[in-house]
Order: structure tokens, then sequence, then C-alpha cells
């Protein structure tokens, strides 16, 4: 019982999403139709993506990167700017997930010689925010973003126009509050000697472009898949382990739960009637309790709005520490080391949050009435 208490406590997105599924089978029994809830073009891209990510970051690309950009770097205020910014740019590549997941414990390593606390949690704080602000501004920042974009079958240019607005407002805002952190001087981490294996940057870097071409549509996705597996076998099978199953799974028990639930007459039309002419604010409410990428995939089924059903989903990544995974894991990387303050941490974090929330949330409502 301890096993299963420890996997429902670290995965409790999989677990609701998996008893979700499994009670309205009972309502409406497996058959052919089951067939068409999956969106198999969202997994297959989405489990390409996570192994080219994986791919790159295991030759240690990101690191490189990172250490050259923090040479020219000389406060801790600078150093703050610099990892939010690098958090932003990298998320709406590499996602919000991967970004935090990369960057974060390079934060820490970083703040290792440096004793002010404060100013670690503040800073590991706004790169979530900045994570989350940078994944929303490609149709590849999150899984959210990945499977509306092929939902409602929007074009670059409309999800660009869509959510440019609130994405550079929050980075803004973001880089104010970086006034709060010290000037006090400190040093980088050093630049590592080690070289990048070539061939291994070339065949990670083509699957990655590949990934990006399928979601753009450019090229069939089983191509994306075929040349991530390839890539595994060719240069590391263990990539293969590194991939986020969970979440794949997650996506998997919300497709059945959701096409469920759209064939019971009641509850399609409850959701279709509170959705209708409020995707923004319920989209980022329901966000708030059951996070994001779970709400994206639930009302997706009720509205044809999905530009601000989009909205309401990214936006509402703000708020609570379950809102977005992301923030969730930059907080439970945070939590795992020796100089951990979770009782400040959340009272920092759920304060940036709820700012960004209001403000991002406020400023598209007054957008949508214009």
């Amino acid at each position: 019982m301890d096993k299963v208490w420890k996997f429902i406590k670290a995965q409790p997105v999989l677990v609701v999403s998996f008893v979700l599924a499994a009670a309205t089978m009972f309502i409406v029994p497996p058959d052919k139709e089951y067939i068409g809830y999956c969106n198999r073009t969202v997994l297959i891209e989405l489990f390409a993506l996570m192994a080219a990510v994986a791919g790159l970051r295991s030759i240690g690309i990101f690191d490189t990167a990172t250490r050259v950009i923090l040479q020219k770097t000389g406060t801790i205020r600078r150093i703050g700017a610099v990892m939010i910014l690098i958090c932003f740019f990298s998320a709406m590549l590499v996602t919000n997930d991967v970004a935090l997941i990369t960057f974060v414990p390079l934060t820490l390593l970083i703040y290792g010689g440096i004793k002010d606390d404060k100013s670690l949690i503040l800073t590991i704080v706004l790169e979530s925010a900045a994570a989350n602000l940078g994944s929303m501004m490609t149709p590849v920042g999150n899984p959210q973003n990945l499977f509306l974009y092929d939902e409602y079958g929007l074009t670059a240019m409309t999800f660009v126009k869509t959510m440019l607005p609130v994405g550079a407002l929050g980075l803004a805002a973001v880089l104010l509050m970086t006034l709060f952190l010290p000037k006090d001087k400190c040093e980088a981490p050093k630049r590592s000697d080690s070289k990048l294996p070539v061939f291994k940057a070339a065949v990670y870097t083509a699957v990655f472009a590949l990934c990006i071409a399928a979601v753009f549509r450019l090229v069939p996705d089983w191509v994306c898949l075929i040349a991530a597996v390839a890539a595994a076998l060719i240069c590391d099978v263990k990539l293969l382990l590194k991939v986020d199953y969970i979440l794949l799974a997650t996506f998997v028990c919300f497709f059945v739960f959701v096409g469920n639930i759209a064939r019971i007459d009641a509850v399609s039309d409850f959701f279709s009637r509170i959705l209708t002419g409020r995707e923004l604010i319920v989209s980022a409410l329901l966000s708030q309790i059951i996070s994001n990428v779970p709400a994206a995939v639930m009302l997706a089924e009720f509205t044809d709005n999905g530009t601000q059903l989009l909205l309401g989903v990214d936006i509402g990544g703000f708020g609570t520490i379950i809102a977005s995974m992301a923030s969730l894991i930059a907080f439970q990387i945070y939590r795992g080391s020796e100089r951990a303050r979770t009782g400040r941490y959340m009272s920092v974090f759920t304060l940036v949050n709820v700012v960004l929330l209001v403000l991002l949330l406020g400023t598209q409502t007054l957008i949508s009435h214009i």
C-alpha cells in the first residue's frame, strides 16, 4: 500500500484521469467508437518531441549554451534576468517542463556559493512563470498548445496573433519583478571544456526539426515518429526511457473520459451551455483545479472557439501550484534541495502567480471586448 500511495502522491493527475476514464466506461461501455477518441497526431508528436529534447539535453547542449551566456553576468539581479529569459525562450521550443527540468537545477548550482535563500526562491518562481509564458507563444511550447493547435486546425499566424499580447505583457511583468533581486556581485560557473558530440547533436537536431515540421503539417506525423525511434536506436537507446510516458498515458485517459462524457447528452449539454461565450474564464478557473492540460482536453469537446480556450488554459497555468504541471515540477526540484524552505516558496509562488493570473486574465478580457 505504501508504494501505491507514493505513486498517487507523485502522479495525481494521471490517477485522477484514470479514475475518471474508468468511471465513465461503466456508463458508456467500450465499443468501436473508442478508437476515434485518441488524437494520434498529438500523441506521436509529443513522443517524438520528448525523445529529441531528451537527446539534446543528454549531450549537454543546454548547459553549454547557458554557461556561455552566464559568463556575461556579474550580479544576482543580472543572473536572475538572464535565467528568466533563457527559460522563456527555451520553453518556446523544448516545452516549459523541459526548460525547468534543465535550468532550475542549474540555478541551484549557481546559488551554491550565494547565501541568499530569498533571492534563490524568487529566481526559481520567476523562472517557472517565464517558462509558462514562453511556452504560450508556440504550438510546441506545451502539451495543451500542441493539442489545441491540431484539434482546431489553427494556423501559425492565428496562433501568434492570439498569444503575443498576453505573452509579451507577462514577460514584461516578470522582468519588472527582477528589480526585487539585489545587485550583489557573484560569479557564474565556468564554461565546461568538454566538447559536444557533433554527430549526436546533428541527429537530435534533425529529429527536432522534423517534429517542428510535423506540428506545422509540413510532413506526416509518422515521419517524426520513425526518425525519433531510429535516432534513439542509433545514438542512445536509453532516450526511449526518458520519454514522459506518464504524460502520454494521462492524455489517453483524458481522451477516453472526454470522449465518453461527450456521448452523455445531459453532461454534454451542461458543458456546452456554461462554456458558450465564457471559454476564457471557465477554462482559466478549471485549470486552477485540475491543471491546464486536462482542462484543455476536456473542454475542447464542447466549444468551437479554439482561440479563447487556448488563451484560457494558458493563462490558467498561473495561480495555484497545480494549475501548470511545469510549476509543480519546478517546486519538486526545489523541494529536493538542501536549502529548501517550502513554506516561503509557496508564499512567494502564490503571490507572483496570482498577480500574473489577474493581470493577464483582466487584460485579455478587455482585449476580447474591444
